[in-house]
Protein backbone atom coordinates (compact mmCIF):
# COMPACT_ATOMS: atom_id res chain seq x y z
CA UNK A 1 0.00 0.00 0.00
CA UNK A 2 2.01 2.83 -1.51
CA UNK A 3 1.49 6.21 -3.65
CA UNK A 4 1.14 5.83 -7.49
CA UNK A 5 1.88 8.87 -9.18
CA UNK A 6 0.38 7.06 -12.16
CA UNK A 7 -2.83 5.48 -10.83
CA UNK A 8 -6.04 5.22 -12.43
CA UNK A 9 -9.44 4.55 -11.76
CA UNK A 10 -11.79 3.53 -14.72
CA UNK A 11 -15.59 4.70 -13.70
CA UNK A 12 -17.00 3.37 -16.85
CA UNK A 13 -16.57 3.51 -20.40
CA UNK A 14 -16.49 7.36 -20.73
CA UNK A 15 -14.40 8.43 -17.77
CA UNK A 16 -11.47 6.94 -16.27
CA UNK A 17 -9.95 9.08 -13.08
CA UNK A 18 -6.41 9.76 -12.68
CA UNK A 19 -4.59 12.21 -10.06
CA UNK A 20 -5.10 15.14 -12.21
CA UNK A 21 -8.62 14.83 -11.18
CA UNK A 22 -10.31 16.58 -8.34
CA UNK A 23 -11.12 13.02 -6.88
CA UNK A 24 -13.15 12.77 -3.23
CA UNK A 25 -13.19 9.46 -1.42
CA UNK A 26 -15.18 7.98 1.20
CA UNK A 27 -15.23 4.00 1.88
CA UNK A 28 -17.10 1.63 4.23
CA UNK A 29 -18.00 -1.71 3.97
CA UNK A 30 -21.57 -0.89 4.76
CA UNK A 31 -22.88 2.06 4.33
CA UNK A 32 -24.46 2.96 8.24
CA UNK A 33 -24.61 5.50 10.44
CA UNK A 34 -21.51 4.41 12.52
CA UNK A 35 -19.60 5.20 9.73
CA UNK A 36 -20.96 8.67 9.39
CA UNK A 37 -22.32 7.85 5.99
CA UNK A 38 -25.68 10.44 6.71
CA UNK A 39 -23.10 13.14 7.79
CA UNK A 40 -21.18 12.82 4.28
CA UNK A 41 -24.14 12.82 2.35
CA UNK A 42 -25.51 15.91 3.97
CA UNK A 43 -22.42 17.31 2.95
CA UNK A 44 -22.34 16.12 -0.39
CA UNK A 45 -24.64 18.79 -2.09
CA UNK A 46 -22.95 21.75 -0.29
CA UNK A 47 -19.58 19.84 -1.42
CA UNK A 48 -20.37 19.85 -5.36
CA UNK A 49 -21.94 23.13 -5.46
CA UNK A 50 -18.53 24.51 -4.19
CA UNK A 51 -15.96 22.20 -6.26
CA UNK A 52 -17.97 22.35 -9.62
CA UNK A 53 -15.14 20.31 -10.83
CA UNK A 54 -14.80 18.07 -8.01
CA UNK A 55 -15.43 13.67 -8.75
CA UNK A 56 -17.30 11.75 -5.43
CA UNK A 57 -16.16 8.30 -5.46
CA UNK A 58 -18.11 6.00 -2.95
CA UNK A 59 -17.17 2.47 -2.18
CA UNK A 60 -19.12 0.26 0.23
CA UNK A 61 -22.15 -1.88 0.32
CA UNK A 62 -25.79 -1.86 1.13
CA UNK A 63 -26.11 -4.58 4.22
CA UNK A 64 -25.08 -3.63 8.24
CA UNK A 65 -22.09 -4.66 9.45
CA UNK A 66 -22.50 -2.99 13.41
CA UNK A 67 -25.07 -1.53 13.57
CA UNK A 68 -29.57 -2.14 12.71
CA UNK A 69 -31.24 -1.60 9.76
CA UNK A 70 -33.33 1.03 9.32
CA UNK A 71 -36.54 1.21 11.27
CA UNK A 72 -38.52 1.45 8.07
CA UNK A 73 -36.73 -1.36 6.12
CA UNK A 74 -34.52 -0.67 2.96
CA UNK A 75 -31.08 0.38 3.56
CA UNK A 76 -29.10 3.15 4.78
CA UNK A 77 -27.64 4.06 1.61
CA UNK A 78 -30.98 4.41 -0.01
CA UNK A 79 -32.35 6.42 3.22
CA UNK A 80 -29.51 8.83 2.29
CA UNK A 81 -29.37 8.70 -0.93
CA UNK A 82 -33.41 9.94 -0.51
CA UNK A 83 -33.11 12.73 1.81
CA UNK A 84 -30.23 14.44 0.13
CA UNK A 85 -31.22 13.61 -3.61
CA UNK A 86 -33.42 16.14 -3.92
CA UNK A 87 -30.85 19.05 -3.02
CA UNK A 88 -28.41 18.22 -6.07
CA UNK A 89 -29.17 18.66 -9.58
CA UNK A 90 -28.68 16.31 -12.22
CA UNK A 91 -25.51 17.34 -13.24
CA UNK A 92 -24.02 17.40 -9.85
CA UNK A 93 -25.40 13.98 -9.11
CA UNK A 94 -23.47 12.61 -12.18
CA UNK A 95 -20.37 13.22 -10.81
CA UNK A 96 -21.36 11.28 -7.38
CA UNK A 97 -20.19 7.75 -8.19
CA UNK A 98 -21.18 4.40 -6.42
CA UNK A 99 -19.01 2.33 -6.97
CA UNK A 100 -20.32 -0.73 -4.62
CA UNK A 101 -17.78 -2.90 -3.41
CA UNK A 102 -14.72 -3.52 -5.54
CA UNK A 103 -11.62 -5.56 -6.11
CA UNK A 104 -8.45 -4.70 -3.95
CA UNK A 105 -6.54 -3.66 -6.49
CA UNK A 106 -9.52 -0.94 -7.69
CA UNK A 107 -10.00 -0.04 -4.02
CA UNK A 108 -6.16 0.64 -4.03
CA UNK A 109 -6.14 2.66 -7.23
CA UNK A 110 -9.20 5.04 -5.62
CA UNK A 111 -6.97 5.89 -2.40
CA UNK A 112 -4.07 6.49 -4.78
CA UNK A 113 -5.94 9.23 -6.78
CA UNK A 114 -8.10 10.63 -4.18
CA UNK A 115 -7.22 14.43 -3.53
CA UNK A 116 -9.02 14.38 -0.27
CA UNK A 117 -10.40 11.17 1.78
CA UNK A 118 -12.87 11.15 3.64
CA UNK A 119 -13.41 8.74 6.86
CA UNK A 120 -16.21 9.17 9.93
CA UNK A 121 -16.38 7.01 12.81
CA UNK A 122 -18.62 6.36 16.01
CA UNK A 123 -15.80 5.50 18.91
CA UNK A 124 -15.64 2.05 17.19
CA UNK A 125 -12.97 -0.15 15.80
CA UNK A 126 -11.15 1.87 13.76
CA UNK A 127 -11.27 0.61 10.29
CA UNK A 128 -8.13 -0.69 7.74
CA UNK A 129 -9.05 1.52 5.10
CA UNK A 130 -8.24 4.68 7.17
CA UNK A 131 -4.85 2.82 7.82
CA UNK A 132 -4.50 1.95 4.30
CA UNK A 133 -5.41 5.63 2.76
CA UNK A 134 -2.54 7.05 5.50
CA UNK A 135 0.02 4.35 3.70
CA UNK A 136 -0.75 5.54 0.37
CA UNK A 137 -0.16 9.11 1.41
CA UNK A 138 -3.78 10.12 1.42
CA UNK A 139 -4.72 13.75 2.32
CA UNK A 140 -7.33 13.26 5.06
CA UNK A 141 -10.49 14.63 6.95
CA UNK A 142 -11.22 12.71 9.37
CA UNK A 143 -13.45 12.62 12.87
CA UNK A 144 -12.17 13.46 15.97
CA UNK A 145 -13.23 10.20 17.63
CA UNK A 146 -11.65 8.02 20.01
CA UNK A 147 -10.28 5.07 17.34
CA UNK A 148 -8.79 7.79 14.94
CA UNK A 149 -6.83 9.87 17.17
CA UNK A 150 -5.07 6.60 18.20
CA UNK A 151 -3.30 6.79 14.76
CA UNK A 152 -3.81 10.52 13.45
CA UNK A 153 -2.63 13.88 14.75
CA UNK A 154 -5.06 16.89 14.15
CA UNK A 155 -2.57 19.21 11.78
CA UNK A 156 0.06 17.36 11.39
CA UNK A 157 -1.06 13.67 9.47
CA UNK A 158 -4.41 14.78 8.88
CA UNK A 159 -7.32 16.87 9.61
CA UNK A 160 -9.84 15.82 12.44
CA UNK A 161 -13.52 17.50 12.66
CA UNK A 162 -15.81 16.85 15.74
CA UNK A 163 -17.90 13.97 14.44
CA UNK A 164 -21.40 16.17 14.41
CA UNK A 165 -20.29 19.00 13.00
CA UNK A 166 -21.02 19.08 9.41
CA UNK A 167 -20.21 22.48 8.77
CA UNK A 168 -16.61 22.09 9.99
CA UNK A 169 -16.43 18.84 7.84
CA UNK A 170 -17.53 20.43 4.22
CA UNK A 171 -15.14 23.77 5.37
CA UNK A 172 -11.90 21.21 5.89
CA UNK A 173 -12.34 19.78 2.99
CA UNK A 174 -12.71 22.49 0.82
CA UNK A 175 -9.70 23.96 2.75
CA UNK A 176 -8.00 20.67 1.85
CA UNK A 177 -8.96 20.46 -1.89
CA UNK A 178 -7.77 24.38 -2.51
CA UNK A 179 -4.56 23.54 -0.61
CA UNK A 180 -1.84 21.10 -2.52
CA UNK A 181 0.90 22.13 -0.34
CA UNK A 182 -1.10 21.35 2.55
CA UNK A 183 -2.32 17.74 1.32
CA UNK A 184 1.72 16.89 0.20
CA UNK A 185 2.32 17.71 3.74
CA UNK A 186 -0.11 15.77 5.39
CA UNK A 187 -0.53 12.94 3.15
CA UNK A 188 3.23 12.92 3.56
CA UNK A 189 3.32 12.82 7.51
CA UNK A 190 0.06 10.06 7.18
CA UNK A 191 2.65 7.77 5.31
CA UNK A 192 5.48 7.91 7.33
CA UNK A 193 3.64 7.28 10.65
CA UNK A 194 2.26 3.92 9.17
CA UNK A 195 5.38 3.67 8.23
CA UNK A 196 7.67 3.97 11.44
CA UNK A 197 4.46 2.66 13.89
CA UNK A 198 3.22 -0.16 11.96
CA UNK A 199 4.74 -1.87 9.35
CA UNK A 200 4.48 -5.34 8.84
CA UNK A 201 7.76 -7.06 8.30
CA UNK A 202 9.88 -4.43 10.87
CA UNK A 203 7.32 -3.53 13.52
CA UNK A 204 4.44 -5.59 13.80
CA UNK A 205 5.14 -8.84 13.15
CA UNK A 206 8.48 -8.85 15.34
CA UNK A 207 6.35 -7.17 18.23
CA UNK A 208 3.71 -10.00 17.39
CA UNK A 209 6.41 -13.04 18.09
CA UNK A 210 8.27 -11.03 20.85
CA UNK A 211 4.52 -11.08 22.69
CA UNK A 212 4.23 -15.12 21.38
CA UNK A 213 7.78 -15.96 22.58
CA UNK A 214 7.26 -14.00 26.26
CA UNK A 215 3.75 -16.17 26.54
CA UNK A 216 5.74 -19.52 26.10
CA UNK A 217 7.84 -18.39 29.18
CA UNK A 218 4.80 -17.49 31.66
CA UNK A 219 4.85 -20.88 32.74
CA UNK A 220 2.22 -23.53 33.43
CA UNK A 221 -1.28 -21.83 35.50
CA UNK A 222 -2.83 -23.53 37.74
CA UNK A 223 -6.04 -25.95 36.60
CA UNK A 224 -9.13 -24.09 37.38
CA UNK A 225 -11.38 -25.78 39.91
CA UNK A 226 -14.87 -26.86 39.66
CA UNK A 227 -17.89 -26.09 41.60
CA UNK A 228 -18.02 -23.01 43.46
CA UNK A 229 -15.10 -21.80 45.47
CA UNK A 230 -15.13 -21.71 49.13
CA UNK A 231 -14.45 -19.12 51.33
Amino acid sequence: MRPNLDATLEISSDLTLTRNDEVISFINRNFEPSRGYHKFMRVLSHLLRARQHAQVVVLGGDSVSYGVAPAGGGSWKQLYIDEVRGDISDADWARVHFLGRVTYDRFLSLLQISRAHIYLSYPFVLSWSLMEAMSAGAAIVASDTAPVREVMRNGETGILVDFFDEDALLSQLIRLLKDAALRAQLGGAARRQIRQCYDLKTICLPQQLRWVDALGHLGAKPALVNGPVQM
